[in-house]
Parts: structure tokens; sequence; C-alpha cells
């Protein structure tokens, strides 16, 4: 159990080695049950679509998922203030438990709602209700975990001992796909399909379980108990947080500087690398889980790796160093991720680029129907995972490699999923080949290793960012003013990062431009960083 020997929040008690295994254990196994319920509804959307957003635009479901996706890191922020408010006022360790017991509830709960076939409009109400309940969790747990390392450890292995917590976002991810890959083998594609993917929504009960048991023996941090006893707890933590001297430009260096660069890096990294293998790569599903969630297990010694040695060179130099890397190689990276997965389709386009022309091309990937016939072709092809170029002219009409393609016979009055048939049909005799593909071993490895490039370049700047801002903040409100910039950043840089970057893609008809909008973020980042940052080795929160 850890120490609660009596200590002033300057000197506090050192835990033995024993106590420090109890703490990070803990706190990392309930990062990891936690963002597991966050992330399964990323790695279920396209189950997630069908069953609560049905439509008939195949672009417009993807986006409605991934709007919800987006509603649930939108209340970070409120997450945040309020559980941080609690934390610095009640500790740093009952506050954590309510927010995993929320977390666990809100989504066990996704798991039990009837389809939108069977209660209509309220499904998709009921959902987004939950992931409001999850963002407000979350927005509350991040920040407590963190913080209750970072005050057990001692100030030379902090960004060490932290790192764990860094990883553990990662682990999440991975035992969402590790229970949700199990699942799908222990059943029949039917029962799957049918009810057999609410499962990992319901496994979420289990690890709330084992969470709650483990956080149990921990004992409040020594910091926090130091300032209760000296009765320097802090009156409203969320104003102190926007009054304390030089605290709105700290805020404002971990919102820009660090949360929205290191956030938009680790999902480009795994949400964008899955959703990327999966539809425009084409790559079979279950062969990108996989594939993923090995890229993401041994990426989890990256976060460890520079956290450790932000201890030594201090946490500037692997941030900045990981957003100048990301700039250079995130788009080589993808390109070589996508030649390596399905060289075939990667040929064709570049071989037989399809061109699209006419009068009235106007293309709303938010509308249920387009309009026009040019607008109905582009949301097929967006639907199908084919780059185009589209350009005025006054006959409308589409070529692949220079030829014209036959659109006389195309079945503009049939639904979306007949009307893509079509077009992949007429495209094939053109080079392309829409079926799900299994990339060779040597391939699946080049996949593997430019995956591992991306999580080396989130590991350099989400490993050292626990015990970076739990030393940037004054104690009495260190929960406060960690919570709310991190949740700002990560809640709407990251979280409407799938949406916006879909978009993109559906409107240009390039399976690579939505990575310009993990780009610009980190360009931001990377010079807000680079001014606001102080070199050197780590040191504790001081005034100057």
């Amino acid at each position: 159990m850890c120490v609660n020997a009596s200590v002033t929040k300057n000197d506090a008690a050192k835990p033995s080695a024993s106590d420090i295994r109890l703490v990070i254990a803990a706190s990392s196994a309930g990062t990891v049950f936690e963002w597991y319920d966050f992330f399964i509804y990323g790695t279920l959307a396209s189950i997630i679509g069908r069953t609560f957003f049905p439509s008939d635009n195949a672009t417009l479901q993807v986006l409605l998922v991934w709007a919800g996706f987006a509603v649930g890191f939108g209340f970070r922020p409120l997450g945040a203030v309020l559980f941080g408010y609690l934390g610095d006022k009640l500790g740093r360790k009952y506050t954590f438990l309510v927010t995993v017991t929320l977390m666990g509830v809100a989504t066990a709960g996704v798991g039990l709602i009837p389809s939108a076939a069977t209660i209509g409009l309220a499904a998709p109400a009921i959902v987004i209700l939950l992931r409001v309940l999850q963002g407000l969790a979350l927005g509350g747990e991040y920040g407590g975990a963190a913080i209750y390392v970072a005050e057990h450890a001692p100030g030379g292995r902090r960004g060490y001992y932290t790192s764990y917590i860094q990883a553990s976002v990662v682990g999440g991810f991975v035992l969402s796909l590790i229970v949700v890959l199990s699942s799908k083998a222990l059943m029949s594609d039917a029962v799957w399909n049918d009810w057999g993917w609410r499962v990992p929504f319901l496994v979420s009960l289990a690890l709330l379980a084992i969470s709650l048991w483990m956080r149990m023996k921990l004992s409040e941090s020594p910091v926090f108990q130091a300032m209760k006893e000296e009765g320097e707890l802090a009156g409203n933590p969320f104003v102190e947080s926007f009054t304390y001297p030089g605290n709105k430009r700290r805020i404002f260096i971990a919102l820009f500087g660090i949360a929205a660069g290191l956030t938009v890096i680790w999902y480009t990294a795994m949400f964008s690398g899955l959703s990327f293998l999966k539809s425009a790569m084409r790559m079979e599903d279950t062969l990108a889980e996989v594939v993923v969630g090995i890229g993401a297990t041994l990426g989890m010694g990256f976060f460890i790796y520079f956290g450790s040695l932000s201890d030594r060179i201090g946490r500037k130099k692997p941030i900045i160093i990981g957003y100048a890397v990301t700039l250079l190689m995130l788009f080589p990276t993808f390109w070589l991720m996508g030649a390596a997965a399905n060289p075939q389709l990667a040929e064709a386009a570049e071989r037989n680029p399809v061109v699209v022309a006419g009068p009235d091309c106007n293309y709303s990937p938010f509308a249920s129907e387009q309009v026009s016939n040019c607008g109905k072709l582009l949301a097929d092809l967006a639907a199908s995972g084919v780059s185009y170029s589209l350009r005025d002219d006054a006959v409308f009409g589409m070529t692949a490699g220079g030829s014209a393609v036959d659109l006389a016979s195309y079945p503009w009055t049939d639904k979306a999923a007949a009307r893509a048939k079509a077009l992949q049909s007429e495209l094939s005799a053109h080079g392309y080949d829409f079926a799900k593909v299994q990339p060779s071993l040597g391939r699946i490895v080049a996949v593997i290793g430019a995956l591992l490039a991306l999580m080396a370049m989130s590991g350099a700047t989400y490993g050292p960012v626990a015990a970076l801002l739990s030393e940037m903040f004054p104690p009495r409100i260190r929960y406060s003013s960690m919570s709310i910039p991190y949740h700002l950043g990560t809640g709407y840089f990251g979280g409407f990062l799938p949406l916006i970057s879909s978009y993109i893609v559906a409107r240009t008809g390039d399976p690579y431009a939505g990575l310009w909008y993990t780009w610009v973020v980190v360009l931001v980042a990377l010079l807000v960083a680079a001014w606001g940052l102080r070199p050197g080795l780590p040191a504790d929160f001081t005034d100057d």
C-alpha cells in the first residue's frame, strides 16, 4: 500500500519500490481500461455506422460515426473542468475512481442499445448521450492518473515512471483490437454481425471491476496529502488556473504547443492508419486490425523510451525533434504504407488516373443524396476509395487513364450501393481491383515498419508529456491546470481529426489529402513549443 506518512509538498516522503510498482500498475491498468472503453467505438466504427447511423450515402454514414466519435472528445474539456476541480479539492485518488466507473458504465450501455431499425432516432440519440458521458469521464481520468504517478515519482525518474501512463493509452487501443479479434474468432460472421459485436462493449464491466479493485488499494498522493494537512488546497481551482501568475501563458503552451500536436500525431498513426488500410487500401479487415495491433504493441516501447530519455536530456528536445520528423516524414510514411498494402491499387491509380469533368459537379459529403449525376458519381468514387481529379467542362463524363468510361448505362436512379457496384465493374476494365487484399508477408512487414515509424514520431512527442505537464503547473491547481489544456487540445484538435480528414478526403478524392490537417496542426505545435517550452533538464514547478 502507498505511503501515507506526513510530508511537505516540496519534500514528500519517498514511497518504497513496491509502492511505486503498485502506483504505476494500478494507474496504468485503469488508463488502459478506460481508453479501451473509448477506443472500442472507433475500432467498431463500421458496425456502429450501419447499426445506429444507417444512411444510403456511405460517406455520410462514415461521417456520422466520426461525428459521434468527436462528440465524446468535445465534452472532454468539460470533464476536465469538473473532475479537475474535484481532484484539486477532494484528492487525486477518489476522483479517478469516479471517472473510471462512469466510463465503464457508459461503454457497457452502448452494447445494450437497440438498433436504429428497432427504435428509430432514439438509437443514435442514446449513443450520443453515452459518448457525452464517456467524454466527461475521460476528461478527468488522464490528468488524475498522470499526476498521481508524477507526484509519487522521484524527480530524476519522473519521465520514465509517467511514460507507462502514456504507453497505457496505446495499450487501450491494443486491448480494444485484441477483444474485437478474439470475439470475432469465437463467433460465426452471422452471429458477429447480428449481436456478437456488442460483446466487446459489455466486456468493459469486467475491466471496470478489475480497475476498481486495483485502485482501491491506493492511498492518496503524498503531495496532495501534504497540502491538505497544511491547509494549502485551492479555494477554486478552476478560477485560480486562470488567475495564478503566469498560468495563462503556461496553459496556452500546453494547449497549442503540446496537447494539440501530440494528439493529432497519435490519432493519425492509429485511427487514420487503420481506416486508411481498411478503406482506401482495401486490406482485409481482420488482417488490417492485426497489423495495426502489432504495430501499436511494438510501438509502445517508444513511449517508454522517450519518457525515460527526457529525464536525461530534458522534455523539450524529444518533443521538438518528434514534431520536426513528423513534418518531414508524415506523407512519405503513408505513401510507403499504401504502396506496400495494395500495390495493384496504387499502380492502377498511377497508370489510369480517374478524371471527372462536367458543368455541375457539386458534391456534398453531408447530403443523404446528391442532386446532380456528377455529384452522385463523385460520391460513388469516394465510397469506393478511388482517388480522382475534377475539372470544369461543358460535357459531363469520366476518363480512366485517358480512356472514356461508359456512363450511358450507369444506374443513376438506383441506391448508392448498386451504383458503386456498377462503377467498380466499369473501372475493373481499367486495372482497378476492388476485392479485399491480403498482402504478402514481406509487404505486411513493410506496413508494420511504416506504422512503427509513425509510433516513433508519436512516442517522441507523447512519452515525456505527463511528466512535463505535471512539472509545468503549481501543485495546488495542478489537476485543473493540466487537464483543461490537455483535453481542449486532445478533445478538439484530435477528436475531430477523423471527421475533418474524412471530409477532406471525400471532397478532394485524394486518400492522402486528410493528412494535411495533421501536418498544419503539428507545424503550429512545433512553433509554439519551440518558443514556449523551457530548454534544459527537467525541473519541478517554480514561480519564475
